[in-house]
């Protein structure tokens, strides 16, 4: 597997709010760098328009939705999940849209989903790939992943996983006994 993504010939689109926006290509490219080697090509993409709006890119085959780097935020991250987290994510960006913070989205998301208006599969995965684009050599170095497995309502007791990584890379749970108790696997960087 490449550790470095080209970009020595990405086109790049300056929306109207001043952001350089990566071509569709490139995004795709970079976006499928989190799912799984062998998902990576039937995967659904979704990344950014001329105007910085988040859309779908490509149209997947299979069961893996990607996100393009955020050009508006520092550095480079692009998730890939398994498409039963779909309603979840969307909301999670709907409530940001609105305004609300970490914690009231949180809290938000809770309510819609203890009153089953807001799907919640009894569990998914998450990849969440980062690294550090390199200006000088047009690639991206450094790629890091960090695992995530949601299990809504697991706690220590029902799970046996600790509340914090007991050694360097081993699964732990966050977020306990709520809709987004989740398994954090974070591998040792290099």
């Amino acid at each position: 597997m490449k550790n470095l993504v080209s970009l020595s010939f990405i086109l790049l689109i300056v929306s109207c709010t001043g952001q350089e926006i990566p071509d569709k290509e490139y995004q795709i490219e970079t976006a499928v760098l989190a799912a799984p080697e062998h998902q990576r090509e039937g995967s659904t993409v979704l990344g950014f328009n001329s105007d910085g709006e988040l859309m779908t890119l490509r149209e997947g085959t299979n069961e893996f939705v990607c996100i393009a780097d955020d050009p508006g935020k520092d550095g480079f991250s692009v998730a890939a999940y398994h498409k039963s987290l779909e309603p979840f994510m969307t909301r999670g960006r709907e409530l940001k849209a609105q305004g609300l913070d970490f914690k009231q989205v949180f809290d938000k998301r809770e309510e819609e989903v203890k009153a089953g208006t807001l799907e919640m599969p009894d569990r998914a995965t998450l990849y969440v790939t980062t690294g550090d684009p390199n200006e000088e050599t047009g690639e991206i170095d450094n790629l890091y992943t960090r695992y995530v497995i949601y299990i809504p309502y697991a706690t220590e007791e029902s799970t046996g996983m600790p509340l914090s990584p007991p050694a360097p890379g081993a699964p732990w749970i966050m977020d306990p006994g709520t809709h987004r108790a989740h398994i954090m696997i974070n591998p040792p960087k290099k």
